[in-house]
């Protein structure tokens, strides 16, 4: 009886904690959308993060280098409306049937999909050019 208790018990706490890693944090739970960029390529360090994980998750495969497209749709376009609750979504769930990985088991996606929001929302405003980016603090 012990043992199917426990079992029980640990096969609730793996589901909630599944469901949990999926659902988007409430809005208190989010930090402003915020990026600073200088020139075009210069960028506060957690817009580099974000750039660095794009780059680190081969996010250019299906979105292209310049994010507007290929065998994905088009971030340039899709951040125009994409709230930061729907990227969540989107990144930890995935859109499997259109081709979209889930991220939820990547560390560096737990880490830095707030940064990673706003590298992309920086590039659909035009404010960050796309290519290479530095620190604004790089000398």
């Amino acid at each position: 009886m012990k043992g199917r208790s426990l079992l029980l018990l640990t096969m609730t706490l793996a589901a909630s904690s599944a469901s949990f890693a999926q659902t988007p944090p409430s809005p208190g739970q989010m930090k402003p959308v915020a990026y600073k960029v200088v020139d075009g390529n210069k960028v506060d360090s957690d817009t580099l993060q974000g750039w660095k994980t794009w780059r680190a998750l081969a996010c250019e495969r299906c979105h292209g280098a310049k994010q507007e497209g290929m065998v994905g749709p088009s971030l340039i376009d899709a951040f125009k409306t994409l709230d930061k609750n729907e990227f969540h979504r989107t990144v930890f769930g995935g859109r499997v049937d259109k081709g979209m990985p889930d991220f939820s088991a990547s560390q560096m996606m737990q880490k830095n999909w707030e940064n990673l929001y706003a590298y992309l929302k920086g590039r659909s405003d035009g404010k960050i050019n796309p290519g290479d980016l530095q620190s604004i603090d790089a000398k």
